[in-house]
């Protein structure tokens, strides 16, 4: 048995009852080394397995092989199918022709617990968008980028910088101001859940000069996202 679980932003009372359940029943628990760590208080009498960044396709292979005689969790951050493990595992297994029986469990995703922080700036149509480039090639993600602009989306940019990407938010914010004002309201929210959170609200010329790490999540509002009382708002189209 496979559970493929979503912890949300990493607190406690932000990991669904339904994903506690699945890690209360599970024999192993495999994840990034930062999620089994904030785990381990509530789960250190289970196997617990940390893997470092960019072996997922190991977490994954080891996940399918001990799930022939046990229960296993296979976590990520937010929601798992949300550039998280689900599709990965899924295709692992069907690559193995494996049959093990597979539960994959919600999360809480990095854009509604940013979105939450900043105010209400997803109450219209958005867009998704991770700025690593280590799957995807930079041109595909300007692309989407500026069509997503052009087509008035709220944008919720994943990944906007690491120490390898440290431009990756300018130029980003670059192609969007092409075909946006400068003054649209924007926001980060890092750590959200967790330990040391914090956030800004900014105008979108700014955003560009900030200095974000992966642990953030940004928010760029469309034409009609306003700050309100320090809080970004996107109008949903009530008379109000």
């Amino acid at each position: 048995m496979i559970y493929i679980v979503g912890l949300g932003p990493g607190g406690k009372d932000e990991i669904t009852p339904r994903a506690t359940l699945a890690l209360e029943r599970s024999d192993i628990i495999i994840g990034y080394k930062r999620y089994i760590d904030l785990l381990t208080p509530a789960f250190g009498h289970k196997t617990l397995l940390p893997f470092a960044m960019k072996q997922e396709v190991d977490r994954c292979r080891q996940a399918a092989d001990l799930a022939r005689d046990h229960a296993v969790s296979l976590v990520s951050s937010g929601d798992a199918g949300v550039y998280g493990m689900a599709s990965l595992m899924l295709e692992i297994l069907d690559a193995q022709n494996k049959d093990v029986e597979v539960e994959i469990v919600p999360g809480i995703t990095a854009a509604c617990s940013a979105a939450a922080v900043l105010g209400a700036p997803l109450a219209h149509d958005f867009a998704v968008v991770s700025l690593s480039d280590l799957l995807t090639p930079w041109s595909a993600i300007e692309k989407r980028l500026a069509l997503a602009t052009e087509a008035d989306f709220i944008l919720c940019l994943y990944n906007p910088a690491s120490r390898t990407r440290d431009d990756y938010l300018r130029r980003a914010c670059e192609t969007i101001l092409r075909g946006r004002d400068g003054s649209t309201p924007s926001g980060w929210a890092r750590n959200v859940g967790r330990k040391g959170q914090n956030h800004k609200i900014l105008p979108l010329s700014e955003l560009r000069e900030e200095k974000l790490d992966m642990l953030c999540t940004v928010v760029v509002g469309n034409s009609e996202t306003r700050t309100l009382n320090g809080r970004m708002v996107t109008p949903r189209g009530y008379r109000v």
